[in-house]
């Protein structure tokens, strides 16, 4: 390929996070209002955050983080953009809230982060940027105290395959991990924003990869679900539903949008 991912990547993750904000899916303005960026599939998984050490991996410019702040967590995010990371930084004095942000490759977590955390999260979008999913999976591992638990919200593989539904379009793997290629121009919060580092590298990883990759980090799985209803649509190949909430109708049968992973370091 000729092209380290690490270095395509995170020029095209500098430019998004100095450009996010002025689209339709981070409404920074309304988060400084007092608005909370974090959904009910997240918050049911991770619970009352009142008083635990969290850490946000791949955190971007941190709405989210200083969602669980605001929430009552004392909250760590980590960004491998060191752009993403500043703006964080600048985000939290903005809104009053007292967060930690850390420039860092996840794959690649500072030591000083080992053992300190009763939560470890991510959403949305995180794991196909990760070439090495067991250094990922062994570094949210070590981050956790004993009985800590990572909490990951994830599109589904089945979904990130289709590019088109009619007639149906396949355009991602479902797994095995190889770097694939793409250049587009814009963003998946808004394609018509005008961006320059257009190409990226992402990584294909099934849901049996993940939970392997879990288990031999040495976190036991407390929890598997695969999701059919999605609360937006970023890719518009999605179909809304009348009561809210969006599914995957290929040939008239819902395909998995989403699934979670709780998963637990075993206690002391």
């Amino acid at each position: 390929m000729g092209e380290h991912p690490g270095v395509v990547n995170r020029a095209a993750w500098d430019e998004l996070a100095r450009l996010h904000g002025q689209d339709r899916v981070y409404d920074v303005d309304g988060f400084l209002r007092g608005n909370d960026t974090l959904d009910a599939l997240e918050t049911g998984l991770v619970g009352d955050v009142r008083g635990l050490d969290l850490l946000h991996l791949q955190c971007h410019f941190g709405l989210d983080t200083l969602s669980w702040a605001r929430r009552g967590a004392r909250v760590t995010g980590v960004d491998f953009s060191p752009v993403a990371i500043e703006r964080a930084r600048s985000l939290a004095g903005r809104a009053g809230l007292d967060a930690t942000f850390l420039e860092a490759d996840t794959q690649a977590l500072p030591g000083q982060l080992a053992g300190r955390f009763d939560v470890a999260f991510a959403s949305y979008g995180v794991l196909c940027w990760i070439g090495d999913l067991d250094a990922w999976m062994r570094g949210a591992a070590l981050a956790l105290r004993p009985g800590g638990r990572l909490v990951l919200v994830e599109f589904h593989p089945l979904y990130t395959m289709v590019d088109r539904v009619d007639p149906l379009e396949l355009g991602f793997p479902y797994g095995g991990g190889a770097p694939c290629r793409f250049e587009e121009a814009g963003s998946y919060a808004d394609p018509d924003l005008a961006t320059s580092a257009n190409v990226t590298i992402e990584f294909p990883h099934s849901v049996g990869e993940v939970v392997t990759a879990a288990i031999d980090a040495g976190l036991a799985v407390r929890r598997l679900e695969e999701h059919l209803r999605a609360s937006g649509d970023g890719r518009d190949i999605l179909t809304e539903q009348p009561g809210g909430g969006y599914r995957l109708v290929v040939a008239g049968q819902e395909l998995p949008l989403l699934y979670s992973l709780v998963a637990q370091r075993p206690p002391a």
